[in-house]
């Protein structure tokens, strides 16, 4: 009997040797190319510096200075282009480094399976080869799988679950977290049992000797369970989030105007944050009012934003209810505070509004996380551009007397400038459009 698996793998090494060849000979040609242009480049400095003085003298005489000029710059731009061009060889020999790697894995595992392979023919030609060996041998894999899966999956809630969960910060959050560990448990619940039935049944239903298959084309009992246990499931899921955020989002007109009012303006690539004055009104905003030294838009024409505050980050008082009016200036983005579970769009040219109530000052947070530089941020969850990673405010949650000390230090948007430009102004603006607010 003649055996051909070494042709095989000869010719198999033979093209993965070519191949690495193939990408290993570039690195050493640009090398050369590189050495043989800098030699070429330096030539004729060392030329002209030894050039008679006569012909030196007729060329420049000849030459009138815009075309030395142009002449200079074109030569000053060929060689940014040749240095932008030029590639370091050691790109080259990391790349070729890496493919040879790859190609040495891929041949390892290529001698590894014709050694099974010659394996199972020697057992072939000894009468002892068992066909269905290897159900056996896969099955029991699949089940060693099933353990390390499910360890991992302990490994995940008992380490990282610590790690990426924190208890919400406000009286809202409560409920959404509540909602989130009752879906949590269900899916794991369904992950886990799918799995276990999955990968041991494999090792339970294998082909054997003198096994046969039985057939069960069809039970309607249990198309039933799995199709209307899921179904119940999903919609007391949907109904929970449902109540939930109804209850989150429905605030009694009472409770909306005794709340703190808060106005953020999204951007690209900024938020920018308004509170009210003495009067607890938020001015109005007109966007053809906007203008460089008025960029937020604000119609001062209303008298309620003449002592409206302007202030670099959002500070809030805690066990307080605040109101957040949520614009955009010129995209959608998105008004996210994970610590606080709140996450609405700010969509442009409407108003959103998230009423909450914070529950645990900055510093009292920074205690229980054992983390001193700790801080609750203002993200935009929805990607708007470029430098949407930019879009982050701080916002810190202090006592009822640490927030009073805090707004009478800031400054209002109505300053001096804006007070004069709107004083010298001798005629009325005339507004097309409704105030955005």
């Amino acid at each position: 009997m003649k055996f051909k698996i070494n042709n095989r793998f000869k010719s198999i090494s033979g093209c993965l040797l070519a191949i690495g060849l193939f990408f290993a000979t570039p690195s050493f040609a640009v090398q050369d190319s590189v050495a043989t242009a800098t030699d070429s480049v330096a030539a004729p400095v060392v030329d002209s510096t030894t050039a008679p003085v006569d012909t030196l003298a007729g060329a420049a005489i000849s030459a009138t200075d815009s075309t030395s000029v142009a002449a200079g710059a074109t030569t000053v731009a060929a060689k940014k282009v040749e240095e932008e061009k030029t590639v370091d060889p050691q790109v080259y020999k990391n790349l070729v480094y890496y493919i040879l790697l790859f190609l040495i894995v891929c041949t390892i595992i290529a001698i590894i399976l014709k050694v099974i392979s010659v394996y199972e023919l020697t057992k072939k030609m000894n009468g002892k080869y068992n066909p269905l060996s290897n159900n056996t041998l896969q099955a029991i894999l699949l089940f060693v799988f099933l353990v390390v899966f499910l360890a991992f999956v302990y490994y995940s809630f008992k380490v990282w679950g610590s790690w990426a969960w924190r208890d919400a910060v406000t009286e809202h959050g409560k409920q959404i977290d509540t909602m989130f560990i009752v879906t949590t448990v269900i899916t794991t619940f369904v992950l886990v049992a799918t799995h276990i039935l999955l990968l041991t049944f494999p090792y339970l239903y294998r082909m054997r000797a003198n096994k046969r298959a039985y057939y069960y084309p069809h039970n309607n009992t249990i198309e039933k369970i799995w199709t209307i246990v899921p179904s119940i499931v999903l919609t007391v899921l949907v109904l929970f989030g449902f109540f939930a955020w109804r209850n989150i989002t429905n605030i009694p007109e009472e409770l909306r105007n005794s709340a703190l009012q808060v106005e953020v303006m999204g951007e690209q690539f900024m938020w920018s944050v308004r509170y009210p004055g003495a009067d607890g009104k938020i001015g109005n905003r007109n966007y053809k009012m906007t203008t460089s030294s008025n960029p937020y838009g604000i119609d001062f024409n209303d008298k309620s934003a003449w002592d409206d505050i302007q202030a670099q980050d959002i500070v809030l008082p805690v066990n307080k209810s605040v109101r957040f009016h949520i614009i955009s200036k010129d995209i959608l983005h998105s008004f996210y505070i994970p610590d606080f579970r709140v996450q609405i769009n700010a969509v442009p040219g409407m108003t959103n509004y998230f009423q909450f109530t914070p529950t645990m000052t900055t510093q009292e947070m920074r205690d229980k996380m054992d983390d001193p530089k700790y801080d609750f941020v203002l993200l935009c969850a929805k990607i708007c551009g470029e430098a949407h990673y930019n879009m982050q405010k701080k916002v810190v949650v202090v006592t009822e007397e640490e927030y009073k000390v805090w707004l009478s230090q800031q400054n209002k948007y109505f300053n001096e400038d804006l007070q004069k430009e709107f004083s010298s102004s001798t005629k009325e603006i005339e507004l097309n459009t409704a105030s955005l607010n």
